[in-house]
């Protein structure tokens, strides 16, 4: 029975985690439960989830990427400037889209083809995209003023706020290439046992830029709709995503040495982060507590996410 529970436990504790939160919160504000909070915290939600599904696909393989970030602002900079000359809002988002794929398939193959780290490859086309949209807006906002553009971060469908439809068809169709596609078995296969999976006639540097290119591509699609959202593109958009995105990973239960992982864990770690952020401005709590409270929570997610390994292994 005990061996059954503390398995029940380490499948669900994400989920319990977010269960005691919210009960937590309902207590602690009288405004947290209320509908247009709840969708506030949904579509904060969903701009971070986006960017964190690429970054399970990234991270299932074993690597990380620290571009998302920086490709959230180079995308949705470049969309606006397409969008102002053309206004058309199908250019511009394809615009976006093929922004982040080309700074994922640059990560890619350089990882791939050089052999460099996927930590010292990312940390410098972090740095390199926001030096682009640093020098192409000259550290100014871009302006959006097409309303069909602006439906994408702003409009509602049957009351669902567009970016949170985006949201369930991206991590919907993550879920399927995860779970039903030989490429999605090869990913875990990568990151369980690199050395197995390229025996055993898997074309693993495929694989591998292939994720990065997926985690571009899902930074892209961020960036557009966070400019659609806004109402801008600005420059400085995106700043620390890549570890929100991160942490929602690890919360969600993805082993950050690859081969473990579920992709809708990621979407339930993103909702711990947004609820916590949401909890303390409803308190009005100093806005630069929030990252000391994200770092204890993460920091207890990876303890605990390793004291149940520990405890699987001993069974």
């Amino acid at each position: 029975m005990n061996s059954k529970v503390s398995q029940l436990l380490a499948k669900y504790r994400t989920a319990l985690v977010l269960v005691m939160i919210l009960v937590i919160a309902s207590f602690l504000s009288d405004s947290f439960l209320s509908m247009g909070n709840f969708i506030n915290v949904i579509r904060q939600v969903s701009i971070n989830a986006v960017i964190a599904a690429g970054m399970t696909f990234v991270i299932l393989t074993g690597g990380i990427d620290l571009s998302v970030g920086s490709v959230v602002a180079v995308a949705g900079a470049f969309s606006a400037a397409t969008l102002t000359a053309t206004q058309s809002t199908f250019l511009a988002v394809n615009v976006g889209m093929v922004t982040g794929a080309i700074f994922g398939l640059v990560n890619g193959y350089v990882i791939v083809k050089e052999k460099v780290p996927p930590f010292i490859v990312t940390l410098a086309t972090m740095a390199l995209g926001r030096g682009i949209v640093l020098v192409y807006t000259n550290g100014s906002p871009i302006a959006v003023k097409v309303a069909a553009f602006k439906f994408i971060g702003k409009g509602y469908v049957f009351g669902i706020p567009f970016p949170v439809i985006i949201l369930l068809a991206v991590y919907l169709i993550a879920f399927y290439v995860l779970q039903n596609t030989k490429f999605g078995r090869n990913i875990y296969c990568l990151g369980g046992n690199r050395e197995a999976t390229r025996l055993s006639g898997v074309n693993v540097g495929r694989v591998e830029l292939m994720v990065y290119v997926i985690s571009g591509l899902l930074a892209g699609i961020t960036g557009v709709v966070l400019a659609a959202r806004l109402g801008s593109a600005q420059p400085t958009a995106g700043t620390g995503y890549e570890l929100d995105a991160i942490a929602a990973v690890i919360l969600g239960g993805t082993s950050m040495t690859g081969g473990q992982g579920f992709i809708f864990s990621t979407v339930i770690g993103a909702l711990i982060l947004g609820v916590l952020s949401n909890l303390l401005v409803l308190m009005d709590v100093n806005p630069f507590a929030t990252n000391i409270v994200k770092g204890i929570v993460i920091l207890l997610a990876v303890v605990v996410d390793n004291r149940f390994k520990k405890l699987s292994k001993t069974k």
